[in-house]
């Protein structure tokens, strides 16, 4: 599955239910901590709100350690639960989505409170302009010197990461790319693909 994060810095998007107005602010945020960092930003910036309640995906979506939300005070699962429904049916990763409610006089009940909460997340991800993550692969390659030539041609690859290159009684390289990269790099080595040691985190 392709996996998504926001590109945009400070998106915010309101709406009003029934007099309440619903502000959604959405960040990047590639860990947990920045989550949390975004949360107490927008806590600060409201104040007097009756409620910011928060969900996020602060990592990979195959992480549900980077998986939180967040009622604040609204009624047990009627705000953050729905909000992380929303993200979960995306394909949006590193977000964190916090949704500030300005009570109008006329209460919603739960399934309204539903509702506006998920509506007001969905909505806004219509609007919000995202890039694709690219997962780069962690790689080592160990091979006799002889080959040097052979593997700086095949290393020739714009989007390829070399992170270090050591010299012992081999040249053993360690770097990242993706899966293509590292596709491309086999393919470019076939014909001494037999005397190169590799492994990549796929191979694991």
């Amino acid at each position: 599955m392709n996996q998504y994060y926001p590109c945009s810095e400070n998106f915010q998007y309101e709406t009003e239910v029934k007099h309440s107005r619903f502000i959604t602010y959405i960040e990047h945020t590639p860990s947990p901590q920045d989550a949390q960092a975004f949360i107490v930003e927008i806590n600060q910036l409201h104040p007097k709100a009756n409620h910011n309640c928060w969900a996020y995906i602060a990592g990979t979506r195959d992480n549900l350690r980077c998986w939180n939300c967040s009622d604040d005070g609204e009624p047990k699962g009627t705000a953050g639960k729905p909000m992380l429904n929303v993200l979960e049916h995306s394909e949006l990763c590193e977000i964190t989505v916090v949704v500030t409610r300005y009570f109008g006089g006329i209460k919603l009940g739960a399934g309204g409170l539903v509702r506006a909460y998920s509506q007001a997340v969905s909505q806004a991800l219509k609007e919000l302009a995202t890039t694709q993550k690219i997962e780069l692969i962690p790689f080592t390659l160990s091979l006799p010197h002889h080959l040097v030539g052979d593997i700086e041609r095949a290393l020739a690859i714009p989007t390829l990461q070399i992170d270090q290159r050591e010299w012992t009684d081999k040249l053993l390289i360690t770097g990242k790319g993706t899966l293509h990269d590292l596709q491309s790099l086999k393919q470019s080595l076939t014909n001494v693909w037999h005397l190169i040691e590799y492994k990549d985190d796929q191979e694991s």
